[in-house]
């Protein structure tokens, strides 16, 4: 006799810790969209009042440049206070930031912010900027309270929810941004950032998260040894005793790496297709099918191998990017971004899912903010780059150079060819590197790594003040097992 079906494990995001863990989501999505709606605006609008594009490429930099920059330290104050403390500070950092913003705004001549070269328009952005990067705390702390309120087998549809509002975001985020820009400037956008703001500071206030008490300074659990600060040397000692875990940060930073270049270009090729409003509505096309990728992650998970299907998952987005180039339409550009915005978030919650299992709970702020300041450090060098290469090397090599003598017969010349060629050369680069890790030792390590502690529990176990709660009541207080 058949043994009965066993229904896969589903999120119950309507009771207990889980509950906890839906509103702290809608939280950080609230709070990021209008965190993002400052950048894009800001933006926005310092094209429109300088028409520089010098000025937009210098406010894209500062803000990567800041987020790589700050990444570790927002780790260690994420592991070394309470997640809703550190949720509740960086919005009200932020909220600070933005009203000294709107101040500036209303008290400066609308003619300074015309001169891209005015000391005023720079205060303004740099402190725009600033109000934004305070909110980068939020998305350290997030995959931590994954593991705080979810359960092992299910963090990884967790990770697919998270993924989703990271698409959510980007949707209503372009959308918001310029409607508020050309119905009042920044007036709007920052009115409409600080009401937010204060909004979701009420809201967390009524919000228990079951933390047994804060982690000690430095990381280290209740009771336990910790350095505090900090502590690069000792989240470096934690990130290299996990067998793979620095491969697989170092992977994704080469993976962000080659991604700036395809990035930096990406709107110049797009935009040689098809016009600017058809562009517009294809992004926000696409960044829906990101929602539909993240919910197809909280559906059916990510499988027992994570760290197989990171790869495999950025094999076929590199074999996409490779291949679209190939044919001068928008069709073929539209197949692979699709593709491309689908798998995105079963690689994210495939990274932070083998995160969360190998890192003990009290460092996770401190590795999880550790990757991110070396990932995102790494898309600004091409991102700088690929632009002066692009158009001093590759474009004349395209257009009356050896290259188009080579291959200009059946692949094109000029200038959008010569991008194509770039985004060619990139998807072999990014599918090269994706097929030698998976053939890798490292892999194997981190793999074994992954099983290990998926049938043992020895990296996290259970994590500090993972309690049940009861939300029914405002107010309603831990209840310990």
């Amino acid at each position: 006799m058949p043994a009965p079906e066993v229904a896969p494990p589903r999120l119950d995001l309507r009771s207990g810790p889980q509950r906890v863990f839906a509103h702290l989501l809608v939280s950080n999505a609230v709070v990021g969209v209008v965190n993002y709606t400052v950048w894009f605006a800001v933006t926005f609008w310092v094209f429109l009042e300088t028409r520089s594009v010098f000025a937009t490429g210098m406010i894209a930099g500062i803000f990567v440049v800041a987020t790589a920059a700050t990444g570790i330290w927002f780790g260690s104050l994420v592991d070394d206070h309470r997640k809703r403390s550190v949720l509740q500070v960086s919005a009200l950092v932020s909220a600070g930031v933005y009203a000294v913003c709107l101040a500036v705004y209303v008290l400066t001549p609308a003619a300074a912010f015309t001169d891209v070269a005015s000391w005023r328009l720079w205060v303004f952005v740099v402190l725009c900027m600033a109000g934004v990067v305070a909110g980068n705390p939020r998305g350290i702390a997030l995959p931590t309270l994954v593991t705080l309120l979810v359960p092992a087998d299910l963090r990884d549809r967790a990770n697919g929810l998270v993924g989703t509002v990271s698409g959510t975001s980007m949707l209503v985020t372009s959308v918001i941004s310029g409607v508020l820009v050309a119905s009042g400037g920044m007036l709007h956008v920052l009115l409409l950032a600080l009401i937010v703001l204060a909004a979701s500071v009420l809201h967390l206030a009524r919000v228990q998260v079951p933390e047994a008490r804060a982690t000690a300074p430095g990381g280290g659990a209740p009771g336990g040894a910790g350095t505090g600060g900090v502590d690069l040397r000792g989240t470096w000692r934690l990130v290299r005793g996990v067998p793979g875990l620095v491969p697989l940060i170092a992977f994704s930073c080469f993976n962000n790496l080659i991604a700036g270049g395809f990035m930096a270009l990406m709107d110049a090729y797009g935009l040689s297709l098809v016009p600017v409003q058809v562009w517009g509505l294809l992004w926000g096309g696409l960044s829906a099918v990101m929602i539909v990728g993240g919910l197809l992650v909280a559906r059916v998970g990510l499988g027992h191998r994570p760290v197989r299907l990171l790869l495999l998952v950025n094999a076929c987005a590199w074999t996409a990017t490779a291949l679209f180039p190939l044919a001068h339409s928008v069709v073929t550009l539209t197949a692979a971004m699709v593709v491309f915005m689908l798998l995105m978030p079963f690689a994210e919650a495939a990274e932070q899912t083998v995160l969360q299992r190998v890192v003990p709970y009290e460092r996770q702020g401190r590795v999880f903010g550790f990757a991110q300041s070396v990932e995102q450090s790494a898309a600004p060098v091409t991102a700088f780059l690929v632009g002066p290469i692009t158009q001093f090397l590759v474009v004349p090599f395209m257009t009356d150079g050896a290259g188009a003598a080579a291959i200009g017969g059946w692949f094109g010349t000029g200038q959008t060819r010569a991008i194509a060629l770039v985004f060619v050369v990139t998807g072999v680069v990014g599918l090269v590197a994706t097929l030698a890790a998976l053939a890798s030792p490292q892999y194997r390590a981190l793999a074994t790594s992954y099983a290990r502690t998926t049938a043992t529990g020895t990296a996290t176990g259970t994590a500090p003040g993972a309690v049940d709660v009861d939300l029914a009541e405002p107010g309603a207080t831990a209840k310990h097992p």
